[in-house]
């Protein structure tokens, strides 16, 4: 047979040379790459993660290998770019192990896999994950050292492995993680000496072979003194036996005569000591304070304290005793909620971790008392900074007032579409966007709604949330859903525009009404430039400003089915505000009227309970 030709024997490295390009020209446009067979590197990811566990309520039967996006599937949310960043997988009774596949998802932000059986080692694959800013795997069986590889997620804020068999020593790179806020480690079976941790709140309770010694030398001789007292104790526990017999009958009689004087001394206390009967329990990672703990930090809630107030309660700053400056919020009808439904309730806020949603930090619970304790931030609300001037100028100028509108999306996105069970915030407004040191939006108040109202089902009589925001639906007839945040972002976005003076020359819904009339107006005859609050003057960018009023007339349609979905109102945002950059850096003049975006226009069942109605396990229906 002939020898083959050069160009023949070059043809295969050819073909996988046309492969690579093609790859790579495939990641440059944004969408995620397929392998040479045609399948998302993504979908096959996922794949083989479902073959590894076990799904006995079949809720991953929707996963399928011959599927191009993924973004559909249960349990699994997407960017705008179409790339997973979230597995929302707690509390679904999933076995078995967690594949190293989980690795190949570059571009996840957040995992939640508590309250599971998954057993088996953690995969180090996990480390690859440089996005990750949450991670939890609490509540399973997982067993084995915990990966050092975790010290490369350089952008974690959030870990939980709580409450599984893990073993080995604390890494030391994971403990010295720079970006970590909050660290669980309790209830494993660690060993070996404790790494200095960076985390600002961490637990490492229930790990008795940990010691305090930095050194293994240290840990050692302790663990060798540790055995001897424990035959010194044996060899005393008979002795011992009688004298706690007779200690106990005498205990109990002190005890009584102590409980005595305690209801005596009830009956004279001042009226607030009685809320001081703090119900103890944990929530995993939330701080339980005590009521005297907020007393003492609040100045006994002096009103010179108070930050501002309303349809939940009044916030008071306070000063913890290690100095850590927070917000209390002191909850109206405390009577409302139960210990049971008020854990609940608590420990689905904690869970929500986004770095556009204010992190409730801890939370105090009395007989009539119910206060949740949140970080203080040091640049107030976006209600307080829109009546501010800095050297005669706004302290927010256009191009903060839209990153604050993008921010604030980010965080109701989250919220309706990352979040499980999902979160319902029901009176989006200025005065609930805060701000912290870099002037970031901070969503707060979220779940707060449902929390108040747990007594009633999914549709809620007393209306919580502030005339003027309200969307007309929720007004009229006590119903909710995620297009009530909507309506309320799109009032937001129209405060953040036209200053805070439009929106408080009025009252009510028809004031709103008429505003939102004058808006449809000035945009028909082109002349928008009437609604810029006066204190900016011209500095605003037109592109910016006619997308804007194009969201907000999406946003505050009567009809809550034509309202598009917080990810369409975050795309055009996100589209004007990189399209505004461009024209910048190019010294382009802006585009034409209707910018780079446009909300399809979707034809819904009315009687979609998704769009509409509000399912029984959302919280505030809206970490």
């Amino acid at each position: 047979m002939a020898a083959a030709s050069p160009r023949l024997r070059l043809f295969p490295f050819a073909v996988a040379a046309w492969v690579l390009a093609a790859a790579a020209g495939w990641a440059a446009a944004g969408d995620p790459p397929l392998s040479p067979k045609g399948v998302n590197y993504e979908v096959a990811a996922l794949i083989a993660v479902k073959s590894r566990l076990r799904d006995e309520k079949g809720i991953m039967a929707l996963w399928d290998i011959y599927s191009v996006d993924p973004c559909t599937w249960s349990m699994v949310a997407c960017s705008a770019d179409k790339f997973v960043i979230s597995l929302q997988m707690a509390n679904n009774g999933l076995s078995g192990t967690l594949s190293p596949s989980i690795g190949n998802l570059s571009h996840l932000q957040t995992m939640s896999l508590q309250n599971n059986t998954i057993s088996g080692v953690i995969p180090p694959e996990i480390g690859k994950l440089t996005n990750l800013d949450a991670l939890d795997l609490s509540s399973n069986e997982f067993v084995g050292d915990i990966p050092s590889s975790l010290g490369q997620l350089t952008r974690l804020n959030y870990l939980r492995l709580d409450r599984n068999n893990l073993s080995g020593q604390i890494p030391v790179d994971v403990a010295k993680l720079p970006g970590l806020t909050f660290l669980d480690l309790s209830f494993n079976n660690l060993s070996g000496p404790v790494p200095k941790i960076y985390a600002h709140d961490y637990s490492l309770a229930g790990n008795q072979y940990l010691c305090n010694s930095s050194t293994i030398h240290g840990c050692s001789s302790m663990t060798a003194m540790t055995n001897v007292s424990r035959q010194v104790q044996k060899a005393k526990n008979h002795r011992q036996l009688a004298l706690a017999i007779c200690l106990s009958v005498t205990c109990s009689t002190i005890l009584v005569l102590l409980f005595v004087y305690w209801l005596s001394y009830c009956r004279w206390r001042l009226p607030f000591a009685s809320s001081d009967q703090d119900l103890e329990f944990e929530l995993g990672h939330l701080k339980h304070f005590s009521f005297h703990d907020l007393q003492n930090a609040t100045g006994n809630f002096d009103s010179k304290n108070i930050l501002g107030q309303g349809g939940f309660g009044i916030v008071y700053k306070g000063c913890l005793r290690n100095g850590t400056l927070v917000a209390v919020k002191r909850l109206k009808d405390p009577d409302v909620t139960g210990e049971v439904q008020f854990q609940t309730e608590v420990e689905l806020i904690g869970l929500a971790v986004h770095r556009n949603l204010l992190r409730l930090y801890g939370f105090c619970m009395t007989s009539n008392e119910r206060l949740l304790v949140y970080p203080y931030m040091p640049n107030g609300s976006v209600a307080d900074r829109l009546r501010d001037y800095c050297n005669g100028k706004p302290s927010l100028d256009w191009s903060k007032r839209m990153q604050i509108a993008l921010g604030a999306a980010r965080g109701l996105l989250y919220l309706h579409e990352q979040c499980n069970p999902k979160i319902i915030h029901r009176d989006v407004k200025a005065a609930n966007i805060l701000l912290d040191e870099s002037f970031e939006a901070i969503v707060g108040d979220f779940g707060l709604a449902k929390l108040l109202d747990r007594q009633e089902s999914h549709v809620t009589t007393a209306v919580r949330g502030t005339i003027g925001h309200i969307a007309p639906e929720y007004l009229s007839t006590g119903q909710s859903s995620e297009k009530t945040d909507v309506y309320g972002f799109g009032i937001l976005l129209l405060e953040l525009i036209t200053g805070p003076k439009t929106l408080s020359n009025g009252h009510g819904q028809s004031k709103k009404g008429m505003i939102l009339d004058w808006v449809r107006e000035l945009k028909e005859e082109k002349k928008l430039d009437k609604l810029v609050d006066r204190d900016l003057k011209d500095s605003f960018d037109v592109a910016e400003l006619e997308c804007s009023v194009d969201v907000i007339i999406q946003c505050t349609q009567t009809n809550p089915i034509l309202r598009p979905k917080m990810s369409e109102v975050l795309h055009a945002l996100e589209a004007n505000v990189t399209l505004a950059e461009s024209s910048v850096e190019l010294n382009r003049e802006p585009l034409p009227y209707g910018g780079p975006y446009s909300f399809s226009v979707r034809q819904e069942d009315p009687h979609d309970s998704s769009s509409f109605i509000i399912e029984p396990i959302e919280l505030s229906g809206p970490r």
